[in-house]
């Protein structure tokens, strides 16, 4: 694991889209090119709470996490969301485990109080895979996004530093 940088945006950009065409996990719409991450991008290159790294193999980048600011207000500081995306080849490898562990490593070193999940429902694989890090449910957002003609909840789990 390592922290993502800008040479890696164009594997990051695949990996994320192959959801975004694939999968109700994000309320992305159309994919993206590498230019429209930039943004993006750009909130990785500063230390503190807002994370990004990457997993890597003989096949290149095959996974990332993050963590970013779960609101813009600053009484929000302490808090993040967290995600990570895998290569569809690279699920159940291990690998997000070991790329979970490293980045709620990092952040309990810059004083996170609580990270938070957003779970696109239904989900079972990602529950319990965020279960295994100790996040709880606290709360479901009926009907949240709509993705290929159909409403979907989102679960929001939270996990204590």
């Amino acid at each position: 694991m390592r922290i993502g940088e800008h040479r890696d945006l164009p594997d990051l950009v695949t990996i994320y889209n192959h959801y975004v065409r694939t999968s109700h996990v994000t309320f992305d719409l159309e994919p993206f090119t590498a230019d429209e991450r930039e943004d993006w991008f750009a909130g990785f290159r500063h230390a503190g709470r807002q994370r990004l790294l990457v997993a890597e193999t003989g096949a290149g980048v095959v996974g990332y996490a993050t963590s970013t600011p779960i609101r813009p207000k600053p009484a929000y500081a302490t808090s993040v969301e967290t995600t990570v995306y895998l290569d569809p080849h690279s699920i159940r490898r291990g690998i997000g485990t070991r790329l979970y562990a490293a980045l709620f490593n990092t952040l309990a070193a810059e004083s996170v109080h609580r990270a938070y999940a957003g779970i696109a429902l239904p989900n079972p694989e990602s529950i319990a895979f965020h279960e295994r890090f100790g996040f709880r449910h606290v709360g479901t957002f009926d009907e949240a996004g709509w993705k290929f003609g159909k409403f979907w909840n989102v679960g929001w789990y939270e996990r204590r530093f």
